[in-house]
This record gives structure tokens, sequence and C-alpha cells, in this order.
């Protein structure tokens, strides 16, 4: 009877719109302005920020936290358990930010390991039959198009675009700014800033309309033209060219760059 009372007093809030055909559960915490359309089904763990929309047969499970204003269309999967078999129920989590617009039949699935998660920060569009898997960590800004797919612990930086199709190894990280074009198989790091496509990927330069589009300044571009150079137009092995770097890149972008260079990595980075 309390279980009954308390999901007639959530659905009766003022604030709310949750249609009758929608199921959710009384131990929800759903914002101000939530609206949870048709077939939805919204389990006892989940947190739903203010104004965000669910359109309809939207299913949100497990330690599930959404932010504001996001839209999630219809058959989208957020919080599933982790498809890892290293998973073994443990207390996991999906945490999404603000603003973010979730197409159909996208799937997000919750970390692997006791305390995990998987996260997603603000104002990213994750198109159609989109896969982000365990332990992933997308930044801002991100689009990633119909029907690309995150393995298990990938890193994406912020406004990083990612084509249709393309299929990304576990493991690897994809650097701020970068563009990996369609139907690409990616198995190494990608650095920021650079455009990248094919199976096997190759570099093909700078993004440079991300570039633009993000007011990146001349002098940055100019750096960033030259590393370019040095990486991928030379012959250089990687740790050759990052020293002659290192002395030369002075701007924000190129330490960035150069920072992505050094970092530990399980992939390797893309060197071709």
């Amino acid at each position: 009877m309390r279980s009954a009372a308390r999901r007639e007093a959530v659905s009766a809030h003022a604030s709310l719109n949750i249609h009758p055909l929608a199921i959710v559960h009384p131990d929800a915490q759903l914002g101000r302005g939530v609206e949870v359309g048709p077939f939805s089904l919204i389990g006892e763990r989940a947190k739903i920020g203010d104004g965000t929309k669910l359109l309809s047969n939207v299913v949100v499970n497990g330690h599930t936290i959404i932010g504001r204003d996001c839209e999630i269309h219809p058959f989208s999967v957020i919080g599933a358990s982790s498809q890892d078999k290293k998973y073994r129920g443990e207390v996991s989590y999906v945490r999404i930010g603000d603003r973010n617009v979730i197409r159909e039949f996208v799937t997000i699935n919750r970390g692997t390991g006791e305390g995990s998660d998987t996260v997603i920060g603000d104002d990213n569009h994750l198109l159609a039959y989109v896969h982000i898997a365990h332990n992933c960590r997308i930044g801002n800004r991100v689009v990633m198009s119909n029907l690309s797919q995150l393995a298990g612990h990938v890193i994406v930086g912020d406004n990083a675009n990612i084509g249709g199709m393309v299929g990304v190894h576990q493991f690897v990280r994809i650097g701020r700014l970068a563009m990996v074009g369609g139907k690409s198989k990616v198995v190494k790091d990608i650095p920021p800033f650079m455009l990248v496509e094919g199976n096997p990927m190759t570099v093909y330069g700078l993004n440079s309309v991300g570039l633009k589009r993000n007011d990146i300044s001349a002098d940055a571009v100019a750096e960033l033209k030259e590393a370019y150079r040095i990486l991928y137009r030379s012959n250089a092995n990687l740790s050759v060219a990052v020293e002659r770097l290192r002395a030369t890149l002075v701007t924000d972008e190129g330490r960035e760059l150069i920072a992505f260079l050094q970092e530990e990595t399980d992939r390797g980075i893309l060197k071709r």
C-alpha cells in the first residue's frame, strides 16, 4: 500500500508529466518538469534532472544519474548492466550531464568494477544506434553519428566528432576536436585536432573545420600544422618527433597535443 501511495503521489506531482502507460518506480527521483512518455520504464535507483524528456519506450535502470534538459528518444536503454564478462553484478553507475540529445536505440552501459562508472558530459549529440560500453568517458559537445560504437574504457575528448558506423577498440583515447570519418576502424589513440579515416586508419591532416568553428587562433593552427608535418610527414619516429615538438610548441593547443602524446597509453598512438 505504501509503494502504491508513493507512486500515486509521484504521478500526481504538478511539475511532472508522466504518461499513464509509463512505469516509474516510486523510489526513482525525478526533477521538476520531467516528462516520461508512454511505455517508458524508470527503475528505482534512477535520478533524472529538471526538464529532461523521455519521449517514449525509454528504459532507465540501474544506478543512473541523468542531468537537466536532456532529450531521450524512443527505444534507448540507459544504465543497463555491463556486457563485460568480468562483470559480476557489482554496484556501478552511469552519470550523464546536462542538455544531451540521445536519439533512437542508443545503449549506454554501467561500469565494470565496484563503484565504477560510465560518464557522459554536457551538450552531446548521440545519434541513432550509438553504443557506449562500460567505463567510457565522453567529454562535452561530442557528436557520435549513427551506428558508431565504443568498446569499454574508451575516452573521447571535448568537441570530437565520430562518424557513422565507426568501431572503436577498448582503451582507445580520442583527443579533443578530433574528427573520425565514417566506417573507420579505430584501434590506436587519435591525437587531438586530427582528421582520420579508414580501415586501416590514416591521418589526413588537421580537423580544419572543427578548428575554425571553435575559434582556434591562427598562431595555434600554424603550430598544429607544423606538428602534423613532423608527426606524419617526416621520417621521425614518435619519440623523436615529440622531442622536436616540445621545444617549439608554445600555444595552449600545442601543449595539449604534446601532453596527449606523452600520456600513458594502452593502445599506442596512431602514427601513419
